[in-house]
């Protein structure tokens, strides 16, 4: 296949098209402008629909229509323009309406700035909005791999009735690689939703609605979603693992971060220290089995997160008292070196070893 050399946000935008997305709704923020940008000039191109709305709750309300009416429909935003869309999110899980959204982290909380960041981790992966409910979160580490999860966010959407987020950062949103595009597909093509909503001639009537004021029928509406969450809990978990077979200590992270890991991995394994890395590619469902099945013959972990401390949390759930997990973590849109990261992966090995009863929870920095 024919490689094209492409700046991430537009790898997004060009695999949502080609995964038959024909309707896009958003709002102008930094650093993600490049994908409403892409979109405005390549959905009519192939018949689609491109909205830059009022506001991100008009995005979000907007996204809502578009999927109930059995389109393919996307939004895209950062960090604050993901806050204010998180009552639409939870609209979309208790509809079970099929969406993807793209949320291009920077720096927070607040308005914070404009680099890369991974401070969303717990937005994204608890659901962020109100009530029970969960969102597929996807970490792409490459912009192949952002073309790729993109296809796979829409294929998701539509076989769990769910929204999806993509969750990447300023850095994979700007940063330009070789991709090679799938082939697109035909929205006409794609398997029919018989609950979509489409006119009621020549069949029975439909309705879409999260308002259930009895308890009891909203109560079996959100075990209904939980049967949902389960398989996918099941069936959807997904990661990578790098240089573990003969660790002695392992780095958890995703993403960017992930790939400034790799690069210090390689950086300590040269000087002898027998480190590997494993990488979620799912952040929710987490990949808490593979990284369980680590924890057998490998009692040290170090997370490394463009964050204070939010990957941390599942990965302590995951191993529980099987493991030692310490926390280096750099916040504010600070992007550590592979050197700074080697350092630390340093430090922690030889101190893990000198003394294995190191508090399990570790230090921020």
């Amino acid at each position: 296949m024919t490689q094209t050399l492409m700046r991430g946000s537009h790898v997004l935008g060009e695999a949502a098209v080609r995964a038959g997305c024909r309707f896009y709704f958003g709002y102008p923020i930094t650093p993600q402008n490049e994908v409403p940008e892409y979109l405005s000039a390549r959905l009519p191109e192939v018949g689609g629909t491109f909205v830059q709305a009022e506001s991100e709750l008009a995005s979000i309300n907007m996204v809502i229509g578009a999927a109930m009416a059995g389109a393919r429909a996307m939004t895209s935003s950062s960090s604050p323009g993901i806050s204010l869309m998180q009552e639409g999110i939870s609209f979309l899980a208790g509809l079970e309406l099929p969406a993807v959204i793209a949320d291009i982290v920077r720096g927070g909380p607040g308005l914070g700035n404009i680099a890369p960041a991974q401070s969303d981790y717990f937005q994204a992966t608890r659901g962020g909005g109100h009530g029970d409910y969960r969102c597929i979160v996807l970490a792409p580490a490459s912009c192949q791999e952002l073309c790729d999860m993109t296809s796979r966010a829409f294929d998701l959407a539509d076989r769990y009735r769910s929204p999806v987020m993509i969750l990447g950062d300023g850095m994979i949103g700007q940063m330009m690689e070789p991709v090679e595009f799938p082939e697109p597909i035909d929205p006409a093509g794609l398997p029919n939703k018989d609950w979509a909503l489409t006119g009621a001639a020549g069949r029975p009537s439909r309705a879409i609605l999260s308002l259930l004021l009895n308890p009891e029928s909203l109560e079996e509406h959100n075990y209904k979603l939980v049967r949902k969450y389960d398989v996918i809990e099941r069936d959807e978990p997904d990661a990578e693992s790098f240089l573990t077979d003969d660790a002695e200590l392992v780095v958890v992270a995703y993403g960017t971060a992930a790939r400034i890991a790799r690069g210090a991995v390689r950086r300590v394994r040269e000087a002898g220290l027998k480190v590997g890395l494993f990488r979620p590619r799912t952040l929710w469902p987490f990949p808490s089995t593979a990284l369980l099945s680590l924890a057998g013959r490998i009692s040290q972990f170090l997370t490394f997160e463009m964050s204070t401390g939010q990957l941390v949390d599942d990965v302590r759930l995951a191993l529980g008292d099987r493991a030692r997990v310490a926390l280096f973590g750099r916040p504010g849109g600070v992007v550590p070196t592979p050197e700074e990261v080697a350092h630390k992966i340093s430090h922690h090995y030889h101190q893990s070893r000198h003394d294995p009863t190191e508090d399990r929870r570790g230090g921020r920095r």
